[in-house]
């Protein structure tokens, strides 16, 4: 039975689900069957994601009884990053298991009508609730804790390993003990050139980002990375060499800075601070992170998890050219950029 079909028949008695199939296909033309294949951009979740009626409050206890905790994950058709969370996280069986043994997986289409309960008792639709929580990227995971509470969220895709960590952090309960990027940097090694890599967009220190002394400044991005980090190499190599990207990376001004230096620097809001405690401040885990803020320095959005050329270019656009105050969506923005593209000849390369 398809995916979607069967969540939204699952709780009827089976001989009404037989009956309400068979007088489906009687009425329809096998033809017409036929000619209706699946679609080519949806993606299915593995079969131990759980069917539930979509009360979290439930959810949350359900899973608790089973000495689990319950997994949010926030997804759409044709997302290219959540089919590799599907086929490349959930198709590495150790991966899977983990997941399978310390979490209560369900899924939400941030597209969807159906209607959910949050834990504070709010009912609304899928797309409403994502909306309500701000979901920018997909996929977005929500892990939580006994009582209903966020214990940790992922905005965006994490690749296997750090996606290891990310269980093993809310699994042993180490929400309480320790930050999560604390806990990435001890429990996700990987291969990677162990330096920074310069640009010549760079600011220079010593760094003196606060925007009431700089009036009628451009925005700023602030790139927050690590010495040992594949994403960040893979960022300079790839993303940074991006034609759209480095077009649109000149219209701000960019600073550098390593996750747990202790370089000092005067922060967009005046502060004097290490870049390990501003990074703490803002709650950046994983690298490369890029934080952007408008001329007056307030926070408009960040980039913090693994992204291709084509979404990193779409991120820029979407605060250089100020779209973020009038479509607050960011996947709404993606999808007209790609079609604006596409109308004018130009390629779009997604992945």
């Amino acid at each position: 039975m398809n995916k979607h079909l069967n969540r939204a028949v699952h709780l009827f008695p089976v001989f009404l689900i037989k009956g309400l199939l068979l007088a489906t296909l009687a009425a329809t033309p096998m033809a017409v069957i036929a000619a209706t294949p699946p679609s080519p951009h949806a993606i299915e979740l593995p079969s131990w994601f759980r069917e539930t009626f979509f009360d979290f409050r439930e959810d949350v206890r359900d899973a608790a009884k089973e000495d689990r905790r319950l997994l949010l994950y926030f997804g759409q058709d044709g997302c290219p990053y959540c089919r590799e969370l599907m086929h490349v996280n959930f198709g590495d069986k150790t991966l899977a298991d983990k997941t399978r043994r310390h979490f209560s997986a369900v899924a939400v289409n941030i597209w969807g009508d159906r209607e959910v309960t949050w834990t504070d008792g709010r009912a609304m639709s899928e797309k409403a609730f994502s909306a309500l929580l701000k979901v920018q990227f997909t996929p977005t995971l929500l892990f939580f804790d006994e009582k209903g509470g966020v214990a940790l969220r992922i905005n965006g895709y994490y690749p296997p390993h750090r996606f290891h960590a990310a269980l093993d952090y809310v699994a042993g309960t180490h929400e309480s003990r320790i930050t999560f990027a604390e806990f990435l940097k001890n429990h996700a090694r990987e291969p990677a050139s162990g330096k920074l890599h310069d640009q010549p967009f760079f600011l220079k220190p010593p760094l003196d980002l606060d925007r009431s002394r700089r009036p009628g400044s451009r925005p700023l991005a602030v790139l927050f990375e690590q010495k040992q980090c594949a994403a960040c190499d893979e960022l300079h190599q790839r993303g940074f060499a991006n034609r759209d990207a480095r077009v649109l990376i000149g219209k701000f001004d960019v600073a550098r800075l390593e996750l747990f230096g202790s370089e000092r620097l005067v922060t967009p809001q005046g502060k004097t601070l290490s870049a390990e405690q501003w990074g703490r401040e803002l709650g950046v885990a994983y690298t490369p992170t890029l934080v952007f803020f408008d001329a007056k320095g307030a926070e408009v959005f960040r980039i913090e998890a693994y992204l291709r050329p084509f979404h990193l270019a779409s991120g820029l656009d979407y605060v250089a050219s100020g779209a973020y105050r009038a479509e607050p969506n960011f996947q709404r923005y993606i999808q007209g950029r790609a079609e604006r593209i596409r109308a004018g000849g130009g390629r779009v390369d997604i992945w």
